[in-house]
Formats: C-alpha cells, structure tokens, sequence
C-alpha cells in the first residue's frame, strides 16, 4: 500500500503581532488596539479598498490567526477571503481550499476545497497544484497526480518534487518521470536564481 500525502498548509502561521506584508494596510497599524484595528478594519473595506482583493485577503490573515491583537476569528476569515477570491486573489481561493479542506472555520467540504485549489492552480498557484495533485494521489489517481505534481515540479516546488520522488521510489513513477521533474526543477531554480541576479546587479547590490 502507498504511503499517503499530506496537503500543503495554510502559510503564514507566524506568532501574533510579527511583521507580514499587509498590501493597502496604513504603516503603523501593528501598534494599534485590537478596538483600534477593528475600526481601522472597517474604514479599509468602506472607504476606498474594498475593492482590494489583496488588502482584504491579508485582513483574513490577521483574523485567522489573530494577530495585532486580534481575537482568533477564523469564519470571518473565510468571509474576508471569499471576497477576495470574487475580486480575483489567487492566495485567498488557496486559504479557502485549506479552510473547506480541513474544516477550519466553515463546514468541511473537500470537493469546495478542490474548486477553490483548481481555480488558483489555473492562474500559477504552485501549492495549490500540488495539492490537487495529492488529493489525487490519495485517491489512488497515481496518473493524475503525477501529472499535477510533475507541473508544479517543473515550476521550482521543492515538495512537489519530493513528492514523485516518493512515487518512484514506491512503484507508482517511472525513472524517466522522476528525471523529467528533476531537470524541470532544476530548470527552475537556476531561472529564479538567474533573475535574482539580474535584479542584485540592477539595484548595485
């Protein structure tokens, strides 16, 4: 029997009050009241960002994990995170496909879960797609999992090329598909870390 995986987790689960990029929030805010931060909270949606899908995706964060103050409220959240993801935030489908998937704050409902991973996978959401590829590989679909793992391999995902390797070694892949996702990994990395210096040497680094 194959050994199964496990999905990649909500990011971001830093101690209350550490820094994290906020988008539209105002500099300053982490040393504001939770009081303070909620009617800070309020303004952000009703006067000029609740158009936002990034500035009220990272407010769902604050609330998930109850920082600056905050008491942990994880449905509102989700409520945060749904509207963002209609405005078009890749990142909040993700903490939605997590949230439905383990039932973290809203009823589980894994098939909602997939939906939200399928439409952040579609725009470039690497982790999402390895989750589906694992939702997949539990499900005993080895031959679509590896073809979501082997995508997301090729786009510079460590875990996901840890992942074929693990269905090699089990059997379950080919050694010709874990040298392609090798290759395609490696492809990747040496592309970001090519970009990385182009972008040191532009800014005299």
């Amino acid at each position: 029997m194959s050994e199964r995986m496990e999905p990649v987790d909500r990011p971001g689960n830093e101690p209350a009050g550490a820094p994290r990029n906020d988008g539209a929030a105002a500099e300053g805010v982490d040393d504001l009241s939770a009081a303070e931060f909620a009617r800070y909270s309020d303004r952000l949606l009703n006067e000029g960002h609740e158009r936002d899908a990034d500035a009220i995706h990272n407010l769902g964060l604050k609330y998930c994990y109850g920082n600056l103050g905050l008491t942990k409220d994880v449905p509102r959240a989700v409520e945060l995170w749904t509207d963002a993801a209609e405005l078009g935030s890749v990142e909040a489908h993700y903490d939605l496909g997590i949230a439905y998937y383990i039932g973290d704050g809203v009823e589980e409902d894994k098939p909602r879960a997939i939906q939200h991973w399928q439409e952040a996978a579609m725009k470039g959401h690497v982790e999402s797609r390895r989750n589906i590829g694992v939702v997949e590989f539990n499900e005993g679909n080895y031959k679509l999992a590896m073809k979501h793992l082997m995508i997301s391999a090729k786009m510079g995902y460590e875990d996901s090329l840890n992942s074929v390797k693990q269905m090699f070694m089990g059997g379950l892949a080919t050694k010709a598909q874990y040298a392609e996702a090798l290759r395609g990994y490696g492809d990747a990395v040496e592309e970001m870390k090519s970009h990385q210096r182009e972008e040191a040497k532009r800014l005299g680094v």
